[in-house]
């Protein structure tokens, strides 16, 4: 049987194109930066996103878009300077995915929020994602990131966060000193930061997001593919459910 052909638009490294594939997609990847394309887990294509839906769009069964969340996140949120340095898509990127008249979704950071339409969130503990330290302690990837779709979508149980240890892959967290133990770094994090723990071991950042082929400068910017691999069923299911009626 043929599988079903997703467009992974503003693709990156892949973490998306990952769980769609688990989810039963063949998948192609675009983004404007061709150097992606050489950790890319699947077809790649090189050019400008929002041209290539314009024009291809319509003939993939599904789309999923990852407009670029720097002008929404909150690593520029203090600096305006920066923030207006990066373009906001999200509006632009959605008036193509409707032309198309397939099912899609954006995805983007949760300080999105004011610019989606009724999204869902998706935390990392709702699909049980962490690691252990380098030192053994349990650290919890929590992921924040909201999804938007023209076709209903739900969200797994998101369970309470509590005391444990949160942990991030992304650029900006505080490097971990000469002869500071894994426990001095997270106290020093968690203490004199409010947070934004960073593991220093490229292993550990991989267990955490469960990627093992990116840099870690596209894991900084990656989702989760158990995220991906749990829309990916549900749009699976919207493909079936128009194909049947």
């Amino acid at each position: 049987m043929t599988r079903p052909r997703l467009l992974d638009l503003f693709c990156g490294e892949g973490g998306a194109a990952a769980g769609y594939i688990t989810a039963g997609f063949d998948v192609t990847g675009v983004d404007l930066n061709a150097t992606v394309g050489r950790h890319y887990p699947s077809e790649f294509i090189a050019t400008d996103a929002l041209a290539y839906i314009a024009t291809h769009g319509a003939d993939f069964d599904a789309i999923h878009a990852s407009p670029p969340c720097q002008g929404y996140t909150i690593a520029t949120a203090g600096n305006p300077t920066a923030r207006a340095k990066h373009q906001r898509l999200i509006a632009a990127t959605r008036e193509l995915l409707i032309l198309t008249g397939r099912p899609w979704v954006i995805e983007n950071v949760e300080q999105a929020r004011r610019q989606m339409r009724d999204p869902i969130l998706l935390c990392g503990r709702m699909f049980g994602l962490g690691a252990d330290d380098e030192d053994g302690l349990p650290l919890v990837l929590d992921r924040h990131r909201l999804f938007e779709s023209n076709v209903p979508i739900l969200a797994p149980a998101h369970p309470k966060h509590g005391a444990e240890q949160v942990a991030g892959v992304y650029g900006g967290g505080r490097a971990r000193k000469p002869g500071q133990t894994a426990a001095e770094h997270r106290y020093s994090c968690r203490h004199d930061r409010g947070g934004g723990y960073v593991p220093r071991s490229k292993a550990v950042k991989q267990a955490l997001l469960g990627i093992d082929w990116m840099t870690v400068r596209g894991m900084q910017e990656s989702i989760p593919p158990a995220y991906s691999a749990h829309v990916g069923a549900q749009l699976l299911a919207a493909i079936e459910s128009r194909a049947a009626a």
